[in-house]
């Protein structure tokens, strides 16, 4: 139900707070590592498909890394309805520097499986 609610309003900015994330476990107790990112954009999908890519790039739990990022429950049903990107490589990264932009390649690559 959460990809339908969210047909009921559409955000101006979407910012996802990556410094430290829960790779297991959470939202307050699992296990937990430093990914440094801050993720901002306006397309929901594309938001939480990259949320995923960083989850993956870090290593996450089964459920996580056993599926491709578009078959994840939550993402097939957003795309069904129509809330954002459709595909993986409608997702643009835009970095402000080369550290940045090396991480960001990588998550291109998580991404383009799936």
């Amino acid at each position: 139900m959460i990809a339908e609610i969210h047909q009921a309003f559409k955000p101006q900015l979407i910012v996802m707070d990556g410094i430290d994330i829960f790779v297991d476990g959470g939202p307050m107790t699992g296990k937990k590592v430093t990914a440094g990112v801050i993720i901002a954009g306006t397309d929901r999908i594309a938001i939480d498909a990259v949320g995923l890519a960083v989850l993956k790039h870090h290593g996450s739990n089964d459920a996580i890394m056993s599926k491709k990022i578009f078959e994840q429950e939550q993402i097939a049903r957003a795309v069904e309805l129509g809330l954002g990107v459709k595909t993986p490589g409608q997702i643009e990264l835009v970095t402000g520097d080369d550290e940045s932009r090396d991480y960001a390649g990588k998550l291109k690559q998580i991404l383009a499986l799936g």
